[in-house]
């Protein structure tokens, strides 16, 4: 009798041998595409959507995003790698490169006959060791500026031109140390607006120390221009509202109507004449002046009595606006204009317009004690805006990793050389075949320092070599000069990896790497896409 299929019979499957083929090249494919982005000396990758738009980067997270990939292997390694950087803001690159290498070095073995499982019970044993490795070599840091920009540094120039990571690094480090009111706890990014403005070019990117709206005034005659201004933050209806239920109004004669329409504008002209009181008895008689910035809306009655005070009103701001600027400037947010004080006033040193095209947008500078700023990123077009976006980003979870890890491990490829020589060492000490898979371990280590040093033009034999003598003989870790390829000691040139991001990487990619090899069959029904 005919054994029976329980296959779909369009269904598509391969196994054992070709499984594991399938497998290990969707890896290598992958990573022959990132390998060329790896390290400030990398290149850069131009996408192009259906539409037409461009995006030019060479941030392994944006790309992996943005990329389309089909292949069910290569998609599980680009989902690792997005969510490595979603927990630790990098080493999406790295992640791709070393899962790939991982899979290759196994490959050797297991064409020799080797079985999956001594591979990866000997990744477990290697993965221990190098974590091990890790704890050793990492450098506890104080929490100062200098250390912090040391760090950023090394993110940004890995994402963007030198000089403009040079004046990202600063922007970033000032922003975090701003809003940080304990330098020991890592601090809410979400505090930090970044506010895009297509205009100049893209080292006039700046940290405003206070609050960027991307609205204006909604009356010609306010001030376009203040200083020394009182904040009032509100979420108050400055305009008459309709009732929610259907109601109507029966009235016999013309002066009833006028009657009913005097006591609902009454009711506004109430609220906006608190807020007038309130100025004239904060401002009268000193160079003070006065801010209204409400999340609802402002009629243009009410506009016009605040515009003969001299108040600056602002209407409809976002909500996020609202929490950030009661940060930025002190003072509470209100939500009635009963019983205002001077205490429920913000603070902040100069507050102005600025008009680029039909964009208005208003700046609240100058703060006393901001615990909410804005890093303005200004640039010539979108697609440069969106890179130093993405960098910018990078670089502040940077800063908050160190702050989080309060330590930082040496880059420059320096840990994963001397993680080599530790486990080159430790194989020594482990019986039965499963060293095999330890040596391997150790070998695709190396794919990191060899990328960096092809990267940036030089021979990756010629320099692993170097690297790994030189790493035996001296004590202190030793990576790569990119300028000269040659040895160097990555603490005199500040050059730091965050500890937390070398640490998933080394978990995630022997997880993700072993679950791949003990894949025996894959099974894909109807579609046909598994020629590997």
């Amino acid at each position: 009798m005919a054994s029976i299929s329980l296959l779909n019979p369009k269904a598509e499957f391969a196994r054992a041998a070709h499984a594991l083929a399938i497998n290990i090249s969707a890896a290598k494919g992958l990573q022959d595409v990132m390998r060329t982005n790896l390290g400030p000396k990398g290149t850069v990758k131009m996408l192009v959507s259906g539409a037409g738009d461009i995006k030019i980067t060479k941030d392994g997270n944006v790309l992996l995003h943005d990329m389309q990939i089909q292949h069910p292997t290569a998609s599980m390694i680009a989902r690792a790698s997005t969510a490595q950087d979603d927990s630790t803001g990098d080493g999406t690159s790295t992640t791709v490169l070393l899962i790939g290498e991982l899979l290759k070095q196994a490959d050797i073995y297991l064409s020799e006959g080797l079985h999956p499982r001594i591979v990866t019970e000997g990744f477990e044993k290697a993965r221990d060791k190098a974590l091990e490795v890790l704890d050793k070599v990492k450098v506890p840091v104080e929490i100062n500026k200098n250390n912090l920009m040391e760090i950023a540094n090394t993110s940004l120039k890995t994402k963007v031109h030198p000089q403009l990571a040079d004046l990202l690094t600063e922007v970033c480090v000032d922003a975090v140390l701003c809003i940080a009111e304990d330098k020991q706890k890592p601090v809410d990014l979400h505090m930090i607006e970044l506010m895009e403005m297509q205009h100049k070019t893209d080292t006039d990117t700046q940290l405003v120390r206070g609050l960027v709206m991307d609205h204006g005034a909604r009356h010609p005659d306010m001030p376009k221009r203040l200083e020394n201004a009182y904040i009032l933050t509100a979420n108050v209806s400055l305009e008459y509202e309709k009732a929610e239920v259907n109601s109507g109004f029966f009235y016999k004669t013309a002066a009833e109507r006028e009657a009913f329409v005097r006591a609902e504008r009454e009711f506004i002209d109430l609220r906006v004449k608190k807020v007038i009181d309130l100025k004239r008895a904060v401002c009268d008689g000193t160079d003070k002046t006065f801010v209204l910035i409400n999340q609802k809306g402002i009629d243009p009655v009410s506009l016009d009595a605040l515009a003969k005070e001299g108040i600056l009103a602002l209407r409809r701001a976002k909500r996020r606006n609202m929490e950030r600027l009661a940060l930025a400037c002190g003072g509470t947010a209100m939500n009635s204009f009963d019983d205002l004080q001077e205490e429920h006033l913000g603070y902040a040193g100069t507050v102005y317009e600025h008009v680029l095209g039909e964009n208005k947008f208003t700046f609240v500078e100058d703060c006393k004690n901001p615990l909410s700023v804005t890093i303005l990123i200004k640039g010539p077009n979108k697609h440069t805006i969106t890179q130093i976006k993405d960098a910018i980003r990078d670089g502040l979870r940077a800063i908050n990793n160190t702050i989080s890890d309060k330590a930082v491990v040496p880059g420059a490829g320096a840990f994963e050389v001397r993680a080599y020589n530790e486990l080159v060492q430790y194989k020594d000490t482990i019986k039965g075949k499963s060293r095999l898979a330890v040596q391997a371990f150790a070998d695709a280590l190396l794919v990191i320092p060899k990328t960096l040093a092809i990267n940036s033009g030089y021979d990756a034999q010629d320099t692993i070599v170097k690297l790994t003598v030189e790493d035996r003989l001296s004590p202190e870790l030793v990576g790569i000069d990119l300028s000269t390829g040659e040895p160097m000691k990555p603490a005199d040139l500040g050059v730091y990896d965050n500890y937390i991001v070398k640490k998933q990487i080394l978990n995630s990619c022997s997880i993700i790497a072993s679950n791949l090899l003990l894949v025996d069959e894959v099974m894909r029904a109807g579609m046909t896409s598994l020629k590997g």
